[in-house]
Parts: C-alpha cells; sequence; structure tokens
C-alpha cells in the first residue's frame, strides 16, 4: 500500500502540473497503477485482519471510502469548473493528492494480518497478533493448516488452475466481470453527459452527478451495517433485482422520449423523474454489487493462492471498466436503447448469484473449504481435485 500510495501521490503532482496532454496522460497512467496496488492489498488486508462476525462490515468499508471520495470529487469538480483561466481543472486534478498522501502515511502504521506473517515462517507473531485482532485462539490450528499449505505451494499461478480450486477462479473472474456488466460505471462516468442531455445545464448536471453520489454513498453505508446479517446472497439477489427495475424503467423512459430520432425536448419534470429512477439504480448497485464485488473474491480465497487470486480479480475489473467506457458510446450510437443490454447482464449475474455463490456470512476465512464442500455445484470439483492428487492434504486451513 505505501508504494501504492507513493505511486498514486506522484500521479497526483504530475496530473496537477500538466501541461499537455502527454503529462496528463502520464499522470493517469501513474494514477493507474496507485489505484492497481491499493484495490490488489486492501480487501485482502481487510478479510484476513477482521472477525469473522464483523468481515463483510469492515471490508465493505473499503466501498464506503471509494464512495466518499467520489462524492468529494463530484463536488471539487462542481465548485472548480467556475474558476476561469484552466486553473479549475488543474486545482481539480492537484487536490487528490490530499487522499494519496493519507494512505501513504497511513500504510506505515498499518500492522501485518496473521496469514502474512505465518507466510513468512513466523508463527509464533502470528499467534500473538491473531489474538490481538480477533481476540481468540480458536483459530490457531487452522491459521497454522492454512500456513502449511500456503508454503507448499511454489508456484500459486499454476495451483490455482488445478481443478480444486476452480470454485474461486470462477468467482475471481465472474464477480468483477458481472460487477462491471451492471452498467454501473456508465452511469457514474457519464452522468453529468447524460443529464445534460436530459435537459440540465452544464453546471445543473455536475449537480445531478452529486445528487447520484450521495445516493451512493448513503446506500453503501446501508450494506456496511447489514452485510453480516442479511447475507451476501440475499444483498446481491435484491440488488439484482433492483438494478433490473431500474435500468428497464430509464431504458423505457428515456425511449419514449428520445425514440430512434435521439433527438426530443424533455420537461423539467420528466427530467426530474429520470433522476429518480436513476438513483434508485444506484442505490441497488451501492448495496449489493459496489462492495460485494470486493469483499466475496477477496474473502473466498486460499491463503496459498489468495495474492494469485485477488491479482486476478482487480486485473479482470480494471479490464472490464476500460472496456465498458470505450464501448458505451459506439453502443448508443448503435443500439439507441443500451441500458437494456445491461439489464439482460443482471438477470444472468443475479441467476449466477442464486445458482453458484454459496453464502459465506460469519465463515472464517480461514475455513472457507467447507463452503465449498457442501455446494451443490462446485463440491465435484473440491472432492475430486483432492481425490485426483492420491493424499490427504492441507487445504484453505482444513486437514483433510
Amino acid at each position: 500500500m505505501f508504494y501504492g500510495g507513493l505511486t498514486f501521490l506522484a500521479g497526483c503532482m504530475l496530473n496537477g502540473a500538466a501541461m499537455n496532454v502527454t503529462m496528463l496522460i502520464l499522470g493517469r497512467v501513474l494514477l493507474g497503477i496507485g489505484v492497481g496496488f491499493a484495490n490488489q492489498s486492501v480487501p485482502v488486508y481487510l478479510s484476513e485482519m477482521a472477525p469473522a462476525r464483523m468481515r463483510g462490515m469492515l471490508n465493505n468499508g473499503f466501498q464506503l471510502r471509494i464512495m466518499l471520495g467520489i462524492l468529494f470529487a463530484n463536488l471539487i469538480n462542481y465548485d472548480t469548473d467556475k474558476i476561469a483561466g484552466g486553473w479549475g481543472r488543474c486545482l481539480s486534478l492537484a487536490l487528490a493528492a490530499i487522499p494519496a498522501a493519507i494512505i501513504t502515511i497511513g500504510s506505515l502504521f498499518l500492522l501485518d494480518t496473521p496469514n502474512s506473517l505465518l507466510e513468512r515462517g513466523l508463527p509464533e507473531e502470528a499467534r500473538r497478533m491473531l489474538r490481538r485482532v480477533r481476540g481468540t485462539d480458536d483459530d490457531d490450528d487452522d491459521l497454522v493448516a492454512a500456513g502449511e499449505a500456503s508454503r507448499a505451494v511454489s508456484r500459486p499461478w499454476r495451483d490455482i488452475l488445478r481443478r480444486k480450486h476452480q470454485p474461486q477462479l470462477v468467482m475471481a473472474v465472474a464477480i468483477p466481470l458481472f460487477q462491471q456488466l451492471t452498467g454501473i460505471n456508465v452511469i457514474m462516468f457519464y452522468a453529468p453527459v447524460l443529464f445534460k442531455t436530459l435537459g440540465f445545464g452544464g453546471s445543473a448536471s455536475l449537480m445531478s452527478a452529486v445528487i447520484t453520489g450521495l445516493v451512493n454513498l448513503a446506500s453503501t453505508l446501508v450494506s456496511v451495517f447489514t452485510v453480516d446479517r442479511v447475507g451476501r446472497r440475499a444483498l446481491l439477489l435484491e440488488g439484482g433485482a433492483q438494478m433490473l427495475a431500474g435500468q428497464v424503467a430509464v431504458g423505457a423512459l428515456i425511449g419514449a422520449k428520445f425514440g430512434w430520432s435521439g433527438v426530443a425536448t424533455i420537461p423539467a419534470g420528466y427530467a426530474a423523474a429520470l433522476v429518480v429512477v436513476m438513483c434508485a439504480y444506484v442505490a441497488g448497485f451501492a448495496w449489493s454489487w459496489g462492495p460485494l464485488g470486493w469483499l466475496v473474491p477477496s474473502e473466498v480465497m486460499p491463503l496459498e493462492v489468495r495474492p494469485a487470486g485477488q491479482s486476478i480479480t482487480v486485473a479482470v475489473n480494471m479490464l472490464m471498466t476500460f472496456a465498458v467506457a470505450q464501448a458505451f458510446l459506439p453502443m448508443l450510437c448503435r443500439l439507441k436503447f443500451v441500458l437494456f443490454f445491461f439489464a439482460a447482464c443482471v438477470v444472468v449475474m443475479t441467476l449466477f448469484v442464486a445458482f453458484f455463490l454459496p453464502e459465506t456470512k460469519g465463515v472464517p476465512i480461514e475455513d472457507m473449504a467447507g463452503v465449498w464442500k457442501a455446494h451443490w455445484y462446485w463440491k465435484r470439483f473440491v472432492n475430486d481435485g483432492e481425490d485426483a492428487d492420491g493424499r490427504g492434504e492441507v487445504e484453505m486451513g482444513i486437514v483433510v
């Protein structure tokens, strides 16, 4: 996290001082590297440090801070947009150095997780840290078993392809892929453009984006306090249904006005109704696929392949973010009712959760193997993968 913070800080400084497009692009590249470091390390760190009963709440705090950052960014953009002479743009970009500095300095005070200490051959320190952060000795044996399994793996990138790890590999790819195919980045990236198209002025469109940011933040807070009570599956299923209804409604409302011509005058009341429906859609994402898209992959990975698994999750997420951002405008020009495409994706991902995602609420991260062994579909991969080895083995904290 420290090196990621430094890289992000360098990107902020370069963007704030940018005099041409080349400097902006280089700054954005550094920002992307910094974000990649954070997305790789923070969810895993939180999942490894948190007690099982609070893991969802603490991990969802990661998404909550992201939403808070987006809200602050929208507010800053709204204010700096009024500054003449191009200084507003420079100030907006440079202010990102504040959270970058907080991440960089704060990472110096973070403690090592019990899992990372054990993986580095420090079992006693790992036990002391486990007692300190979780207040219990109950997970000692499972933690030691998971550490032994981790040290037995010399090539985690190859090992994650083994049959017994197929459930986790599928989640590492499918969850971030589905998260972006919800269409949320279409709303968040293009909210000012969409609202301006719907009849709002330039500044009003930015304010509308601020409104969706507030909804996002409040709804993520709902997820923080409910995820360890109602479970991951319930939030994902409810959020999927709510997003589907919101996308169909927005697509229908826009289609009824713009039709195939793409030209229409939107009355103020009609535009306000669209904003309300969009906010309902954003709320559904913010308490389901938003935070859980990071929580679920980080908690289902066994220690021996956790770095590789989280790397895959981050890579797929960033790749899909890029793909959706690049494809949306061409799709909008050709499909017109492009939101129905994302609505169809929401149907697929909701069915995927209903049939293939087991509930992980309250399960210690070292004991996650039992979840897959009990699942109607994935148990054939886990059990067959163990049998194919021809011997008993230590896997994900469970001695088999």
